[in-house]
């Protein structure tokens, strides 16, 4: 086996830190040059620009280690891709790929994991939106500081998204006055979401987070039919009643033919801000047995924290506000995971194949 070979093999093997799986899975990696300086390129499928350094430093050693000595060059750099959506359905206009963040019941902390994760995933350089799906309780104009705000059209028909902390956002909270309860029934919230969905003006989106309503009903399961969704992300707490609901939203997006790119534990563990003690007010271990009963990925746990809260209803997110936080912290491991395990999905291709057409002769 020649010296490239070598290197690139070891490369490709390599489990990168804090992401779960081996570099040839997420990344494209190119070895060129003499046996005793080589050049690599490695070209990852997701956003990475908080973490080049880490990860070049990590990737340098690797080099070392199976050529005997440190490479000449060695770049990091990303190309995101469009994914497979489910068969009848095709990409969004100016949307590459579309992750629903869903739970199977209320009160798990959704909305607050959604939107630290697009946040996330624009800090580390991916174009990134994020709709409110939760119709009877939308939260995100509050979460990112834009209540009061309205979208704007030009032309009567499509609307711009807003913006905050460089994400695109779209809400029926920015269409109705913040008191005005959603007494409204299954096909009119489906309505909604569609109008939204599709009539705003999305501009070159590398991952529009949906955050989608709780529970496992009616409309949730319309929503997992009717937008085109990449991959699904399921939060949980590691109780076991909210656990047990969670596990039905997995199996959900299975029926509907939607992957599931894994599990975000959220509330997971409490440390004291006097003494240090390390708690797990709401059990433990709900999150990693569903994992390893569905054979997806725990992509985070996350902890219960006063402080996401806080920076939370201020409207600047923890990822904005404290990114170096633990919360900070968890809340970019788990969207980098996230996107990681996009990155192993299925290319979709129907945009380079010619539309056919059948007329009578």
């Amino acid at each position: 086996m020649s010296s490239d070979s070598v290197v690139k093999s070891a490369l490709e093997a390599h489990p990168l830190e804090g992401y779960g799986r081996p570099l040839g899975e997420m990344a494209r990696v190119t070895v060129s040059g003499d046996a005793g300086s080589p050049v690599v390129g490695v070209e990852f499928g997701f956003p990475v620009a908080g973490a080049e350094d880490a990860i070049a430093a990590e990737l340098a050693a690797v080099v070392e280690a199976a050529s005997g000595s440190p490479p000449e060059s060695l770049s990091v750099t990303s190309r995101i891709v469009a994914h497979g959506v489910q068969r009848n359905l095709s990409p969004l206009p100016g949307v590459k790929n579309v992750i629903a963040v869903a739970s199977g019941k209320g009160g798990v902390g959704k909305s607050t994991v959604a939107v630290n994760l697009a946040l996330a995933i624009a800090a580390d350089g991916g174009r990134a939106g994020l709709l409110d799906a939760d119709i009877y309780g939308p939260s995100q104009p509050h979460m990112l500081g834009l209540q009061g705000e309205r979208p704007v059209s030009e032309d009567g028909k499509t609307m711009q998204p807003l913006r905050a902390h460089d994400l695109q956002v779209m809400s029926i909270g920015f269409l109705i006055d913040p008191d005005q309860p959603m007494v409204w029934r299954g096909p009119m919230v489906t309505s909604a979401l569609n109008q939204m969905l599709m009539q705003t003006l999305w501009q070159d989106l590398d991952y529009l987070i949906v955050d989608m309503p709780p529970g496992t009903g009616d409309i949730q399961l319309t929503l997992s039919q009717q937008v085109p969704v990449s991959g699904a992300v399921i939060v949980t707490t590691p109780q076991d009643i909210a656990a047990i609901d969670a596990r039905k939203g997995l199996e959900m997006f299975r029926k509907v033919s939607i992957p599931v790119l894994g599990v975000i534990e959220n509330m997971s563990t409490h440390v004291c801000t006097k003494c240090g003690h390390e708690s797990a007010i709401f059990g433990a271990g709900g999150a990693q047995k569903m994992s390893e009963d569905f054979d997806v990925e725990l992509l985070g746990q996350l902890p219960l924290d006063a402080g996401i809260r806080e920076t939370t209803d201020a409207g600047r997110p923890t990822v904005v506000a404290e990114p170096e936080s633990p919360g900070g912290a968890a809340f970019f491991r788990a969207a980098r995971r996230m996107t990681a395990a996009l990155a192993g999905r299925g290319k979709d291709y129907s945009s380079v194949f010619p539309k056919i057409v059948v007329e009578d002769s």
